[in-house]
Order: structure tokens, then C-alpha cells, then sequence
């Protein structure tokens, strides 16, 4: 099994494809995306190799110590995955530089040209990076977009990361608590460069929380996910993050304003669960009865801010409006076919296996609505997380019917499970936007989980998790699982058309190894 080869000694690592080796694996069939089970996660113990399920391959596009080709060297802004503002190597050692953590992926066909752009989530600054595809010479690969804020100062580091057709920028998630946290926006040329120099400019009316994951719908609505870790309880943290919705005054301008609604959800006698209620008592049967496949409860939306002011407390102002926290989402999307109508969300749970607390595992939950922009819809839980597959992270469909859902599961629950993270297909029910039980497959069960890919953890990874300096990131982790055609207009957004990257070239499929080297690769599926 091979991996990149990465040069320590100095800037330039080479393209490897890898090959794949397992056993004992069990084929499922998934319409146009063969998979095969691969049969365990990967060890948590020394180096070791990605496993993917054999139908798919994979080529590395980027990685860490690549050179941007503009870099900001004044602020270290330098590499696709270190600062190097404190002069420190990029290499194993005590003092080694900062790691910047690429993230989400967003492709786009831009100018002819095949691109893909990264927010970095930790290190001294935020940034946007921006990988050419086609570029043949790694050290001519990256670019730098965007380290700068409207006022020329640094911007906070960035998690989530989408593309606005209605706007044409990229939209940028921070994840940190008000007032830190919230909703950046680069603007992008046709030929995929960044306009007015890059500058990002802040969306004070789409409110300042822990954010990740964000999305359009079709009617020009930002949806958006947050994360924040909540207080501990019984081993594990009480629900404190919400999901939400902005509904712009013009869906062109997004600083003209609009309504900031987070979602709803009520129990059977249709009263709201509330922050209050939940984090008084998270063993509230109201989560175990929302983490039981088969159920569902309505939800309505809430507004918990209008106007253009500046940024705001969206977590606080969620939790005043009696919004329903959950136990920390962190990415969502829509499901091809639906017309916008179903948003699939990741749940990451308490990353623990000493938490008694319902729910404590997470999974991926649905919301149902009759139209993007209604008022009110259903929830439910369409695959519920369990020791073996928790802290769900990122999300993407890879078909109309085929969820590719990966793990962030850390270091202290690897080491629980002595085993590294994982990412699965989940194979959904076909009855869109119909009675909940219609979704059930298998006989009325829920969607069995097939891995497609057993992450390893590279040397530098290692190092980290055994002697590396506090504030880089141990274990590697999964991140930024992306699939699309690259279209940047409104017909292009996610969830819009059903992607077929084992039959199609032009849907293409990325993740980003994060942590430890930084390698962002692309999977090749049979047929494509």
C-alpha cells in the first residue's frame, strides 16, 4: 500500500497514486457507486496506510508543505498547511511550525480551469487557499486567495466553507463562540480569482455563534450548522448547538440583511424542547425518543433576529427563542432529487464511550419540508450513531441515494476504540418526501453502514500524537468529503442534480486527510 511520498527536507512532494489491498470484504451494491465493505477501521497504533474499498482509488492533489504561489510572508501565511510566521521547520520536531488544517473542499469550473478552495481551521490567521487542478508543477499548484478582512486585519480561522451562486462568493464559517465566531464572504471572478483583493468581508445579519457547516438552497436561503461543545454531563455534554436558517432580503446581496431563523423541534404534545429543558436535564427522554430510528417530530422556524446590524449572539439568541439545541451538528446537505426539500445533517455527539447520555453516539438526521423556504416540516434520525461509527463529521452525496458520511471522532475516542476514524456509504430509503416509514430499507431497518475508507495516520501525524508541540493536532482525521461537477451557477448547487462520479468524470470526489501531513486527495471510482 503506498502513500505520498513527502520530502522533509524541503518544499516538494510528489503525486502518488495508491494501491488498495483488503480482505474478507463483503460487496454491496450501491447503483453506480460499487462499494465493498472494508472490514475494520485501521489500529490505533504506529504508522498506517489508508484502506479504500476496492473499486476506488485515490491520487493526492495537495499536501501541507507545498508553497502557495503568493504568499503573505510577512503574516507566514506561506504553505498549504503551516504558518511559518515564527520561523519554526516544517518537520517532526518540538518547535515545528504551526499547522493551518486545510478543511472543506469546494470545487468549481472556473475560467476553463479545474479549481479547489480550503479554508484552514487552526494556526495564527484564517486563510483561503485555492488548488489548481490542472497545474502539472506542485510548487505552482496553490494560491493564496484571501488572509485579509475588508479593514486589511486578520480574519478568524475558518471551518466550513460553500459556494453562493446567487452572490458568487465563497461563504466561510468560523467556528468560535460570539463574538468571534460567524459568516465571512469572498468574492470570486469568472476565471476563479478573488476579487477586490481578496478581502473577506463579514455577514453580521447571518449572526456570530460556532459555526461549520453552511449551504444554499435553491431559493437562495444560507443554511448553517453549528458546533459548540456544550457542558459536561454523565460522562458526556448537554446539547448546546443549533441548526439554522437565513432568509435574505435580497439573495444576491447578503448584506442587505434578512431574517436569522434557527430550527424547532416540538415534542408529541407540541410544546418546544428548549435549551433550558435539555441542558437541565440532558437525560431528557425527548433525546432518546430523537435518536430512535422510526421516529419523528415537527419542527417549525423560529426568528431569532431581522435586520443588518452588527454581529450578534446567535447561540444566546437561539437559546431566548426556544430553539432546540442538539448535541454538537456540525455539517449538512441537501438530498439530490428532493427539489431542496431534505437537508441531511451530521450529529458528532459526546466523542466519548463513557457518556451514559442519550444520544450520546449522534448520527445523521433529516429535515423534511414542503418547499426550502416553508415555515415548518418534520424531523427524524436516518442513521443512528453507535460506538463503531460516531463523531460524524463531514457529508456529502455521492448519488441521489448514497451518503457518504466520515468521521472526527479525536484522539481520545481512538483511544477508546483503539481504532482510527472511518468513512461509510449509507444507503437511503427512495421515499422522498413522503411518509417518514417510507424511508426505511432493509425490511424497516435502518441503513446498514458500509466503510469505503479505513484512514491511517501518517508519520507526521504520529509524531504529533505522541511528542508533538500542544498546538498542532494529534491523530489524522477526515475531512472536507466533497462530491461535485464543478458547475458555479445556481443549476451547480449541491443538491441540485444527482451526482454519478463512478460513471461521469465530471464528478469529481475529494477529502482532506487532516492533521499530520495535510494531504488532500482525490478518490477515483470504477467507470469514472
Amino acid at each position: 500500500m503506498n502513500t505520498p511520498t513527502i520530502l522533509r527536507s524541503g518544499l516538494v512532494g510528489t503525486l502518488a497514486a495508491a494501491a488498495f489491498a483488503l480482505g474478507g470484504s463483503a460487496a454491496d451494491g450501491h447503483d453506480g457507486l460499487p462499494v465493498a465493505n472494508v472490514p475494520h477501521a485501521n489500529p490505533r497504533s504506529g504508522i498506517q496506510d489508508n484502506v479504500l474499498t476496492p473499486s476506488a482509488s485515490q491520487t493526492s492533489v495537495a499536501w501541507g508543505n507545498l508553497p502557495l504561489t503568493n504568499p503573505d510572508t510577512a503574516n507566514g501565511v506561506t504553505h498549504y498547511g503551516y504558518n511559518t510566521l515564527d520561523g519554526a521547520p516544517l518537520t517532526q520536531t518540538k518547535n515545528e511550525a504551526h499547522k493551518t488544517e486545510p478543511d472543506k473542499n469546494v470545487y468549481l469550473v472556473l475560467g476553463g480551469r479545474h479549481y479547489l478552495y480550503q479554508g484552514h481551521e487552526i494556526g495564527p490567521r484564517g486563510y483561503v487557499t485555492r488548488v489548481n487542478l490542472d497545474e502539472t508543477d506542485p510548487l505552482k499548484r496553490v494560491t493564496l486567495i484571501s488572509d485579509t478582512d475588508t479593514a486589511g486585519e486578520a480574519y478568524p480561522t475558518i471551518d466550513g466553507i460553500t459556494w453562493n451562486p446567487f452572490t458568487r462568493q465563497l461563504l466561510l464559517t468560523a467556528e468560535s463562540s460570539a463574538p468571534k465566531g460567524g459568516v465571512f464572504a469572498v468574492g470570486l471572478d469568472a476565471n476563479g480569482d478573488a476579487v477586490d483583493g481578496g478581502k473577506a468581508t463579514r455577514l453580521p445579519a447571518l449572526g456570530s455563534g460556532g459555526y461549520e457547516g453552511i449551504q444554499n438552497d435553491s431559493d437562495g436561503n444560507v443554511w448553517i450548522v453549528e458546533d459548540i461543545g456544550g457542558k459536561s454531563a454523565s460522562g458526556g455534554k448537554v446539547p448546546n448547538s443549533y441548526v439554522y436558517r437565513f432568509v435574505p432580503t435580497d439573495r444576491a446581496d447578503l448584506t442587505k440583511g434578512g431574517k436569522l431563523q434557527a430550527l424547532q423541534i416540538e415534542r408529541r404534545d407540541g410544546s418546544p424542547a428548549t435549551a433550558s429543558q435539555l441542558q437541565a436535564n440532558p437525560a431528557d427522554s425527548f433525546l432518546g425518543l430523537l435518536h430512535t430510528y422510526g421516529t419523528s417530530f415537527t419542527t417549525k422556524w423560529v426568528t431569532i433576529h431581522a435586520g443588518t446590524t452588527e454581529a450578534f449572539d446567535a447561540t444566546a439568541a437561539a437559546k431566548d427563542a426556544d430553539a432546540t439545541p442538539l448535541k454538537r451538528p456540525e455539517n449538512g446537505v441537501f438530498r439530490p432529487g428532493t427539489g431542496f426539500k431534505e437537508f441531511y445533517f451530521t450529529e458528532t455527539g459526546d466523542t466519548s464511550t463513557s457518556s451514559t447520555l442519550p444520544g450520546a453516539y449522534g448520527g445523521v438526521f433529516r429535515i423534511s419540508q414542503a418547499t426550502p423556504s416553508a415555515d415548518a416540516g418534520r424531523i427524524s434520525i436516518a442513521a443512528v450513531g453507535d460506538k463503531e461509527h460516531t463523531g460524524l463529521d463531514n457529508i456529502a452525496f455521492a448519488t441521489a441515494d448514497d451518503l457518504l458520511v466520515v468521521e472526527d471522532a479525536g484522539d481520545g475516542l481512538h483511544t477508546q476504540r483503539g481504532a482510527l476514524d472511518s468513512g461509510y456509504v449509507y444507503r437511503l430509503g427512495t421515499g422522498r418526501g413522503q411518509d417518514e416509514r417510507s424511508y426505511a430499507v432493509e425490511g424497516g431497518h435502518a441503513p446498514r453502514p458500509v466503510r469505503f475508507l479505513a484512514e491511517g495516520r501518517d508519520a507526521s501525524a504520529t509524531f504529533d500524537a505522541m511528542a508533538g508541540p500542544a498546538y498542532n493536532d494529534g491523530d489524522n482525521e477526515i475531512t472536507g468529503i466533497h462530491v461535485s461537477d464543478g458547475d458555479p451557477t445556481v443549476a451547480g448547487l449541491l443538491g441540485a442534480k444527482p451526482p454519478k462520479p463512478a460513471t461521469h468524470p465530471v464528478w469529481r470526489t475529494f477529502w482532506t486527510q487532516q492533521h499530520g501531513d495535510n494531504t488532500t486527495w482525490e478518490i477515483h471510482w470504477n467507470g469514472s
